[in-house]
């Protein structure tokens, strides 16, 4: 998720994403990639970039909980992909203990 209130108060300050990177120390292409949520901001960095731009962490903390990750995948879609993998394990697992029997049979 982007981070449009740490994004907005950064601006309307007038820093740059370079002088942020520099303080947490990162790359300014680091340090844009968690501005824009793709990576996560550690609570850490959060302070850090509080401090700098002189705010409270709540008024620049938004959470990551819908954040996604490097493959390109929400949380939601990981948990509904994983839902549907035991399904198929569960299939599996059903075809082989057939097999077994058929084997031994």
């Amino acid at each position: 998720m982007k981070k449009k209130k740490l994004q907005a108060i950064r601006k309307q300050k007038g820093i740059t994403q370079q002088q942020i990177a520099d303080i947490l120390p990162t790359e300014v292409s680091n340090y844009s990639r968690k501005e824009n949520g793709i990576t996560k901001i550690i609570q850490k960095e959060w302070i850090k970039i509080a401090n700098f731009l002189n705010v409270p962490v709540e008024e620049i903390y938004e959470d990551d909980h819908k954040e996604i990750n490097d493959s390109g995948i929400d949380d939601e879609n990981i948990y509904r992909y994983l839902s549907h993998l035991e399904k198929e394990n569960a299939k599996l697992r059903n075809k082989l203990e057939m097999l077994k029997i058929i084997i031994s049979g």
